[in-house]
């Protein structure tokens, strides 16, 4: 088996609060393959951005805190570099796009200064190479008038635009593995398909390997190889996307597959979207045993004073339940 390009072991974070420690990701372990791209899924608040930071390192340190665990990249564990080391990698070697591209681009720069500051740190160009490396890569992420819009300021960008002059700066240094957190949440259908095929299509040509973090199992289907599903800062199941759309084993799974809107069910008489009631517990309020128990249909008293562990159920699934396999 090859080497995994991105392998994170027992991941523990904690911040600290007026109330204590409290942690936000408890023990994770996962890898991504190379060329392969891995949903990280689950509800806001469930540690996936806190997980994703974590690796980049960016995270404020304090109130944040790396408690225990390992980040692999090219054999090398990145939480024992330096801060110096660190920033050669970042934007590099690891890139990320964000959420919402209008408060992770400065306003006070144009588009084109944003991108070719990330080519003159990371790489040999002077500013006249750097800058018509930015409007190639503008291009590429199929911007209109590219040249033009490198004088634009992100404000005179409309959403989808600004993520596609995120994803062009991620790239300008061929990263190996490119973290996208949430990066369609605050767009609209058509631009938010747009900016799925363009991601499917530049992971083909280069080859790099995507974490693409999401709570939203639709845009799994399309675009993920395997699928972790996060809850209260623990992975819950994991396995091949398309395995686990069509036969999710954890109870929560079965909840936010269930609550996908299906195309025709609103003409349906007495139809209703489905919900999983409650809400993620907050870190001060984290229930004993398993943490979903107090939102869960299948709920035992064994689920109330035990945590299960996250066991192999059948080749590549595995799912953190106390429910018997043939029960799920």
């Amino acid at each position: 088996m090859p080497s995994p390009e991105l392998e994170i072991q027992n991941l523990k974070v904690s911040f600290s609060t007026p109330k204590g420690k409290l942690t936000a990701v408890n023990g994770i372990s996962f890898h991504i393959n190379s060329g392969e791209t891995l949903a990280l899924v689950g509800e806001s608040g469930c540690g996936k951005t806190v997980s994703a930071l974590s690796i980049l390192r960016l995270l404020p340190e304090p109130p944040a805190e790396i408690i225990s665990g390992k980040i692999l990249f090219a054999g090398q564990d990145l939480l024992s570099l330096s801060s110096k080391q660190f920033q050669d990698l970042r934007g590099n070697a690891i890139s990320m796009i964000f959420q919402d591209p209008m408060t992770s681009l400065n306003p006070v720069l144009t588009v084109g200064e944003q991108i070719i500051e990330t080519l003159l740190r990371h790489t040999n160009m002077n500013r006249q190479e750097a800058r018509k490396k930015s409007a190639e890569l503008l291009s590429r992420v199929e911007l209109p008038a590219p040249k033009e819009k490198l004088t634009h300021y992100p404000h005179q960008l409309s959403g989808g635009m600004r993520q596609r002059v995120m994803i062009a700066m991620a790239l300008a240094c061929k990263p190996r593995v490119l973290i996208a957190d949430e990066p369609t949440t605050a767009l609209d259908v058509l631009i938010q398909s747009q900016i799925l095929d363009l991601l499917h299509s530049l992971k083909k040509e280069t080859g790099m390997s995507i974490l693409f973090i999401t709570h939203d199992l639709g845009v799994v289907a399309e675009i993920a190889q395997r699928v972790i599903v996060m809850y209260a800062g623990e992975i819950i199941e994991s396995g091949p996307a398309q395995a686990l759309l069509q036969k999710p084993y954890h109870p929560y799974t079965k909840g936010l597959i269930a609550s996908i809107p299906k195309l025709g069910a609103r003409d349906q008489p007495g139809s209703r979207l489905e919900e999983i009631s409650g809400n993620v517990p907050s870190l001060d309020q984290r229930p004993s045993g398993c943490p979903f128990h107090p939102r869960c249909p299948s709920v035992m008293d064994q689920c109330k004073s035990q945590a299960p562990e996250l066991s192999q159920v059948e080749p590549e699934r595995y799912t953190s339940c106390h429910l018997e396999p043939e029960s799920l």
